[in-house]
């Protein structure tokens, strides 16, 4: 008995579109990073990249659920002291809904070179439109 392990030339890549009108965002990030990882095909290998493109559109009307709207902060820190800086999630939404998105599913995936290299295939956008029709997306739908 010998364990199959693809190589990277056999791994098959495709396009998904998620409409993201509507959806819950942690939901939405959980299959979103299922989908970027290749954790929904039986060729799963952890230490590869196997999963596929991800393309988000409509970020922007993205629900979430209870008073995250006003309770749920994002920090960063400039490195200097007293340099620490918080934005609500509305305040963000309002902002750059994109990175509400981007946030959720980067708190999903590896923090090594697999996870960045993972990350880099999530293409995340604010309205209905995205330059990536020539990939011929597929629509996914959870």
């Amino acid at each position: 008995m010998k364990t199959f392990v693809p190589k990277n030339s056999e791994i098959k890549k495709k396009w998904w579109l998620i409409n993201a009108q509507g959806k819950i965002l942690g939901r939405l990030a959980t299959e979103t990073s299922i989908l970027l990882r290749g954790k929904n095909k039986a060729e799963y290998t952890p230490f590869l990249d196997s999963g596929d493109f991800v393309i988000i559109i409509n970020a922007e009307k993205i629900k979430v659920t209870g008073d995250k709207l006003e309770q749920k902060k994002y920090y960063s820190h400039s490195g200097y002291p007293g340099g620490i800086k918080e934005i609500t999630l509305k305040e963000l939404l309002d902002k750059k809904p994109e990175d509400v998105i981007r946030k959720a599913v980067w708190g999903m995936i590896p923090k090594n070179k697999l996870g960045r290299a993972v990350y880099k295939k999530l293409k995340v956008y604010r309205g209905p439109d995205h330059p990536h029709k020539a990939q011929s997306p597929q629509e996914y739908e959870f």
